[in-house]
């Protein structure tokens, strides 16, 4: 079976309405701001926070997520915060360097002080974006992370890279690249060593699609060998059935794991025929239940994002209808759930979702920071 059936829910009628979907988004960060607090920054949600040291502060669900979704917001022209932003983000990093919000007992990739999405690397890079002069705390950590195991968006080189690209400084980025490029595999896979074990990803935070993405960011003359080899690697692993593709061998349909994720990242090089497997097991799915939420991780609208996609791709119309069809559910949702303020899980990061539907652009929040402002 390439996915559950049981944990999706009937997509919404709701027609797309562009007035009605910049309300919500002006209505979510509206909440955000009367949610935040200087003493305890935001609320964490169950899951968010589970054995960790509150409040959270990291990337992924801690508040430097909640001010780069309301910063991205801001740039991109849809809703303009009350907050004082870059205080907020140093406020986060001398938290996190006080007590860092990891999940206790967790075995940790060294350094994990590097990690982009759980930790300081991440905080840094919302705080520079804003102002901050901390490039040379940010440079650090980026160098620090270059012989990182994990090889993984969350903790290890790829993301460290991601924030190199992010912040334009070339030679911090090629020398990551490099450096993540010496250690692929000859079967165009990466080893991951996390949690005490080894393994070989396909998804985006832990695998092949999240590591390629990073490495094509950096203009170099391997990139295209990179495409061609890493399209077949995909094509490989795919699961496919009576037309459609998935890449979990535990039936996740989800953007860090599967094919939403896969369709996400790989877009430009896979096989289209492929790509529109996945994307279409995504729309026949329909939006994810309530267990996983409404988020840009292993929500709808991490989800959705593959359905962006496919238009990137195509031009096809229909595609950018579905992606469409989803952000209103998956505000609906938000609606629905209200209360989860992080950007990887929360409001903000479904709200980032709504406006790219909005404007058709396929670009994931963080992993491709240099999206359209309008």
């Amino acid at each position: 079976m390439l996915y559950d059936p049981a944990a999706f829910e009937p997509l919404t009628d709701d027609e797309w309405d562009e007035a009605r979907v910049r309300d919500a988004i002006a209505a979510i960060v509206a909440d955000a701001d009367a949610a935040f607090d200087l003493a305890a920054l935001w609320p964490a949600h169950e899951w968010d926070g589970w054995q960790a040291p509150l409040p959270m502060k990291n990337l992924y669900v801690g508040a430097a997520g909640v001010v780069w979704a309301l910063d991205d917001l801001r740039r991109l022209g849809f809703a303009e915060t009350t907050l004082d932003l870059p205080g907020v983000a140093l406020d986060a990093l001398e938290r996190w360097r006080a007590e860092p919000d990891y999940v206790a007992g967790e075995e940790l990739p060294e350094p994990p002080e590097s990690g982009l999405l759980t930790g300081e690397t991440g905080i840094l890079l919302v705080a520079c974006r804003l102002g901050r002069p901390l490039e040379d705390d940010l440079r650090r950590r980026i160098r620090a992370n270059l012989a990182n195991a994990a090889e993984d968006l969350m903790w290890g080189t790829p993301g460290t890279l991601v924030a190199a690209v992010a912040m334009g400084w070339d030679d911090l980025a090629r020398e990551s690249a490099d450096a993540l490029a010496s250690r692929r595999d000859a079967d165009g896979l990466w080893t991951q060593r996390l949690w005490g074990a080894s393994f070989q990803g396909i998804g985006t935070v832990h695998g092949l699609a999240g590591n390629v993405r990073a490495l094509l960011q950096v203009d170099d003359p391997r990139n295209e060998v990179l495409r061609s080899e890493s399209a077949a690697a995909v094509e490989r692993a795919a699961t496919r059935e009576d037309g459609l593709a998935n890449w979990s061998s535990e039936g996740k349909l989800q953007w860090c794991a599967g094919a939403p994720g896969v369709v996400s990242t790989a877009r430009d090089y896979l096989d289209e025929e492929l790509l529109l497997a996945g994307a279409e097991l995504v729309w026949r799915a329909g939006p994810p239940g309530v267990e996983k939420g409404h988020g840009i991780c292993h929500g709808t609208s991490g989800n959705g994002f593959a359905l962006l996609a496919a238009f990137d791709r195509t031009q096809d119309e229909l595609w950018l209808d579905r992606a469409r069809r989803f952000a209103a559910h998956a505000l609906a949702q938000a609606a629905r759930m209200p209360g989860r303020y992080s950007l990887f899980t929360g409001g903000v990061g479904t709200v980032l979702f709504a406006a790219a539907a909005l404007g058709a652009d396929a670009r994931y929040p963080v992993l491709e920071a240099n999206r359209r402002v309008r």
